[in-house]
């Protein structure tokens, strides 16, 4: 199977009432609604002690944390952990700064790392003073090892790894290799279009007090203000304690996927490659259905877009409609918002372990 032809995940359920997905609490209602009875399962999975490995596998930017965020809300956080493998790198690195936490990451690299590099070398390959070498896939693996480690009888979710193409054979075997019991393991592959991402990055506005993140085009706040002076609408952050602080562009960010797509083909390679192993169950999640395919779902599942108009009033009206993007094959598409994916995500999950 290829990305393009993942199948649509049917989420709309005849008699529906309308969710603020963007609520929490009337998440939780939605999420209760449409995956109650297998919500109800994976609970009496985790709370009889038992566990699974899921491998997260999408390009850069497309929602691996949140879908993980939003499936800990559904079904309970406490016994599930996410695994990021920048997170834990950065992690090595920020432990590695002083003198007690090199000496703790020595003691574990000399009981757990095989590889090219002494302990005493890795540590200045974590700390990037080594630039000749990147950091291996050898110590990945370790790291990932001294991470989960920490989180006994969790549920894992690991994000970002294989990450290169001599990795995806560590992947097939990392739950031996780690010596993370007899649990079983599922790869999570994640289709996402690039015009999705592109969207997602060009128009991404940040709030320069709480660094709150938001999306001119696609999560507008309550207040919009115009600049008379350059002609351009911004966003005004909703933290009460800001303000109304004028959110404003990361730099680059107007340049979109283009900083980072060789970075996007390199994730779709290494996808394509795990989309054709044989003996690990692969779940199927699907950011964009066809338009014509819309009646799959239910309207306010549908990612909004949003459009900005200067009134004579003097003030912005803010103009909603179904976002439209073209999927890599430029169809005319729909992106769904997280919620309804994580549906899929959990449906999928209880047919993979095998608990319907």
């Amino acid at each position: 199977m290829e990305l393009k032809d993942f199948p649509v995940f049917k989420s709309k359920v005849a008699g529906s009432p309308k969710f603020d997905l963007n609520d929490p609490a009337d998440r939780q209602k939605y999420f209760e609604f449409k995956a109650g009875a297998e919500i109800k399962v994976i609970k009496k999975y985790l709370d009889d002690d038992k566990t699974f490995v899921a491998f997260l596998m999408g390009k850069k930017n497309s929602g691996k944390g949140t879908y993980s965020k939003l499936f800990m809300e559904a079904v309970g956080g406490d016994k599930i952990g996410h695994v990021s493998i920048g997170d834990i790198v950065r992690d090595a690195h920020t432990l590695a700064e002083s003198a007690s936490g090199q000496k703790e990451l020595v003691e574990f690299l000399r009981k757990n790392y095989r590889g090219w590099h002494s302990p005493e070398e890795t540590i200045n390959l974590i700390l990037g003073r080594n630039q000749s070498s990147l950091v291996s896939s050898e110590l990945i693996i370790a790291l990932i090892k001294y991470e989960i480690f920490k989180r006994p009888r969790q549920a894992i979710f690991i994000d970002g790894f294989p990450r290169a193409m001599d990795q995806i054979s560590y992947s097939l075997y990392l739950k031996e290799i780690i010596g993370y019991r007899e649990d079983p393991d599922v790869m999570v592959f994640i289709s996402l279009p690039n015009s999705v991402i592109n969207e997602r990055i060009k128009y991404r506005v940040v709030c320069p007090i709480c660094k709150v993140p938001r999306n001119l085009k696609l999560l507008a706040t309550k207040d919009v203000g115009y600049d008379e002076a350059t002609k351009q609408f911004y966003l005004m952050c909703d933290t009460p304690s800001c303000h109304k602080a004028r959110m404003m562009p990361k730099e680059g960010d107007n340049l979109g996927i283009e900083p980072i797509r060789e970075r996007l083909e390199l994730d779709d390679k290494i996808m394509s490659q795990l989309l054709k192993l044989h003996g690990i169950p692969k779940i199927y999640l699907r950011n964009v259905i066809p338009v014509s395919e819309k009646d799959k779902v239910d309207d306010y599942e549908i990612t909004p877009g949003y459009n900005y108009e200067w009134g004579a009033n003097g003030k912005v009206k803010v103009k909603e409609s179904q976002w439209v993007v073209k999927d890599d094959g430029g169809n005319d598409s729909y992106s769904l918002l997280p919620p309804p994916i994580v549906v899929s995500f959990i449906k999928q999950l209880v047919e993979a372990l095998g608990l319907k």
